[in-house]
């Protein structure tokens, strides 16, 4: 059993799930997405996956998908013919922004850097919402401008419908990380998926 973030159920976990259940037949791996960070041992799951977040004593963290992920600012082309396309972060004060609220009821800041200098604001604008299939569609339809995992974005990116800014500015970060507990009788469905993983 996992705990992971819904960003690594989306994006990152399909392909590598595909291979293992397909090379481990005998083995059921249940997915349990959740954004906020929990006890995943005392929650009842055999690992789980978050980003570079600090291991609490007798942990092992093991790299997972990509090594590298960024956020990306974009909106849709009716929306910058509207209200024009801003230069710095700091312009983002005077745009619509999609706010995106954790489930522990914290709204996600939308944070830049470029050349030491740091830019950190609360979004303000017409939506705030919990599910990204409605924040990406806001955004789309001209609503107001986004910053989020790139590769949430990618499909509307691609097909032109957002256009991203701000490009030397976006947050840079490590991929995810597998972590659990460090043990001497690992159940051995857990053993083979981080074998999987440290092979793939």
């Amino acid at each position: 059993r996992l705990n992971v973030p819904t960003i690594v159920a989306m994006h990152v976990l399909p392909p590598i799930v595909a291979r293992f259940l397909a090379a481990h037949p005998g083995i059921t791996l249940e997915v349990v997405s959740n954004d906020t960070f929990i006890d995943v041992l005392a929650a009842g799951f055999d690992a789980g996956i978050r980003y570079d977040e600090r291991l609490e004593r007798d942990m092992i963290a093991v790299p997972i998908g990509p090594r590298t992920q960024h956020f990306v600012a974009a909106g849709a082309p009716a929306y910058f013919a509207a209200h024009g396309w801003p230069e710095h972060p700091r312009d983002l004060l005077e745009h619509a922004c999609i706010g995106h609220r954790f489930a522990s009821g914290v709204l996600a800041a939308w944070r830049f850097e470029r050349n030491g200098e740091q830019v950190r604001f609360t979004p303000n604008g017409p939506l705030v919402a919990s599910v990204i299939e409605l924040e990406v569609g806001a955004a789309t339809a001209g609503l107001g401008m986004i910053y989020t995992f790139e590769e949430f974005l990618r499909p509307a990116l691609h097909s032109g419908a957002l256009v991203p800014v701000l490009h030397e500015w976006w947050e840079h970060f490590s991929g995810p990380f597998l972590y659990y507990q460090s043990r001497t009788h690992m159940p051995a469905p857990l053993r083979a998926f981080i074998d999987f993983i440290k092979e793939d």
